[in-house]
């Protein structure tokens, strides 16, 4: 309050003091109130997306449960013996199980007992991994946290005694790689869930007593970069509390500003809410699409899950790998890798060689992956096919084939006096030239194949095009 002996001048020089402090403080505090979403969609997706997720480009994808025990068919295996009662399945059990054994009798057999979640992340690294996703429940219900909504049905219970999810959290964020969870929200012979299902979904029991108070507990104890949702096919949105959940994420949550979710929130939310899109298991458009989106894939082509029946031509190749991983990344697109560890907690060699194959191509040609948006032509396809991607002024060719007589055409580039063309992995400049029709003609290094900085998919770096 101004002092009541203040003369006119006085006055008036502390309003102009308090003016400069309000703005002031006006300046330096935030520029608009914090935003709250609200639990309903047209709120939720306008979300913008942290920005880490489309810079990181490439993750690992890890399935791992009680179906790594039997390990046969696939991480289905229970609703395959007992839900549809697949004959396979059921012979199967037949001939190498006793009389009365239960899904619930491969639980003590899932040790993990050679699980070093150290030597899991060097492997994730050294694959050039930006994030790596865990699956803390599949849609059998086992829990791979000592989850307080899951007695006896959790890795600290049965099995390895161990929290498997917080174990792998603190090894891969010692090493800055991002941590995501999968969850499903259904499990297929949980009693409330088979209740609410019997009810038409118009009962929430199995919500409120276990999916919900899962997702909440898994929030904050780990903390997750991102939660990749799953099993919610059978019911609507509006049945597993999605939006409410979401809405608390977004809002209050210990990652409200850094987490990414996916699109898996209840049967009509696929391609259409939540962070960005996954679509469907191996999702692949042919052209750019309009939201952020992810594929994801398994190494396994038939499993996510190991199984002991697989045979290596089951097993995708690295061409097919890096060519898929080019593909995606050039459209926009994440790639989300995925191995099945053994109920021992092993990777095995095939799954390790395919990994540090993807780590040895990106740690040359991880320039044009990480941090890249897609350009104004994502490819094409003449002599060989060519996928583009940039960053800032440069422009990024990634070669499939090499072309016939070492000469590289390229049409959609456009040239200019600055022109600049340099192979990632070789040192000196290429020479080019223009064809009549206005194609970037490229003369790639005559070197032998042994000397070439990758054996598949090469990649030109443009400067000083457009």
């Amino acid at each position: 309050m101004p002092s009541p002996n203040m003369g006119p001048r006085g006055l008036v020089a502390e309003l102009l003091l308090l003016l400069l402090l309000v703005l002031g403080a006006a300046k330096s505090g935030p520029s608009a109130p914090l935003r709250r979403y609200t639990p309903d969609w047209p709120s939720l997706d306008s979300r913008p997306l942290p920005a880490w997720f489309d810079e990181a480009k490439f993750g690992v994808f890890v399935h791992w449960g009680v179906f790594s025990v039997p390990a046969w068919g696939s991480e289905w295996f229970w609703w395959h013996w007992k839900g549809t009662k697949v004959p396979q399945y059921q012979s199967f059990m037949n001939e190498n199980y006793p009389p009365g054994f239960s899904y619930g009798d491969f639980g003590p057999q899932f040790t993990a007992r050679f699980f070093h979640p150290d030597s899991w992340a060097d492997l994730f690294k050294a694959a050039g991994a930006k994030y790596v996703v865990l699956t803390t429940k599949h849609h059998e219900g086992f829990t791979n946290w000592p989850s307080p909504v899951s007695w006896n049905w959790n890795s600290q219970d049965v099995g390895p005694h161990r929290d498997l999810v917080g174990e792998l959290e603190a090894a891969v964020r010692k090493r800055n790689i991002r941590y995501g969870l999968y969850h499903s929200l259904l499990e297929w012979f949980h009693p409330l869930y088979l209740l609410d299902k019997k009810n038409g979904f118009k009962t929430q029991h199995f919500v409120h007593a276990k999916t919900m108070p899962e997702l909440y507990d898994l929030v904050n104890r780990y903390k997750p970069d991102l939660i990749w949702s799953d099993g919610e096919w059978d019911s609507p949105d509006t049945y597993w509390n999605s939006t409410g959940f979401l809405s608390w994420l977004y809002n209050d949550s210990p990652v409200k500003d850094t987490v990414v979710v996916n699109d898996r929130w209840g049967q009509n939310c696929s391609c259409h809410h939540g962070g960005y899109y996954n679509c469907q298991d191996k999702f692949k458009p042919e052209t750019l699409p309009d939201h952020k989106w992810e594929m994801c894939t398994s190494i396994d082509k038939l499993s996510w899950g190991y199984r002991r029946n697989m045979v290596i031509t089951d097993v995708a190749d690295e061409s097919t790998i890096i060519s898929e991983l080019v593909q995606t990344v050039s459209l926009g697109g994440n790639y989300l890798l995925n191995i099945g560890p053994t109920k021992d907690g092993l990777i095995v060699p095939i799954f390790q060689e395919r990994l540090l194959a993807v780590g040895k191509w990106l740690s040359v040609s991880g320039e044009a992956i990480y941090a890249s948006k897609p350009w104004r032509v994502q490819f094409e396809k003449n002599t060989t096919t060519v996928w583009y991607t940039s960053k800032g002024s440069a422009v990024y060719a990634i070669f499939l084939s090499w072309p016939k007589h070492g000469i590289l055409s390229l049409k959609s580039p456009k040239s200019s006096s600055t022109t600049q063309v340099t192979m990632l992995g070789v040192q000196n400049n290429l020479k080019w030239s223009k064809d009549p029709d206005e194609s970037l003609l490229v003369y790639l290094p005559q070197l032998p194949p042994s000397s070439l900085p990758v054996q598949f998919a090469w990649t030109l770096k443009l400067t000083g095009v457009k």
